[in-house]
């Protein structure tokens, strides 16, 4: 059992950048692939980015990609996402998702495990 919450989430302008973060309960979060998704209002949840359970494959979707970053301390059992040249396009709820295994997916379908979400509004 993994249990994830999320922070970082706010108000930003265009432009701006934020550092969302997904803290994992359990002693076993290296052995879990991990994956960030959004939903916007009205729309369904999409593939943001993922990270395998070693941080050695790394997955990102194309509207967000040399914008987004995604990371993981193994250590610290914690999962980021820092956000660079936000647009207003970039609004939604962030979830962060984990599944167990070495490798990530971009399908939501994969995971297992999901937190309750962290709010990105950017306004232009």
């Amino acid at each position: 059992q993994v249990q994830l919450v999320e922070s970082g989430g706010g108000l930003v302008q265009a432009g701006g950048s934020l550092r969302l973060s997904c803290a994992a309960s359990g002693r076993t979060f290296s052995s879990y692939a991990m994956g960030w998704f959004r939903q916007a209002p009205g729309k369904d949840r999409e593939f943001v980015a993922a990270i395998s359970w070693s941080g050695g494959s790394l997955y990102y979707a194309d509207s967000v990609k040399g914008r987004f970053t995604i990371s993981r301390d193994n250590a610290k059992n914690t999962v980021s996402l820092r956000i660079h040249s936000l647009k207003p396009e970039d609004t939604g709820v962030y979830y962060c998702a984990a599944r167990r295994g070495a490798f990530a997916r971009i399908q939501g379908d994969d995971y297992t495990y999901w937190g309750q979400g962290t709010q990105v509004t950017v306004s232009s």
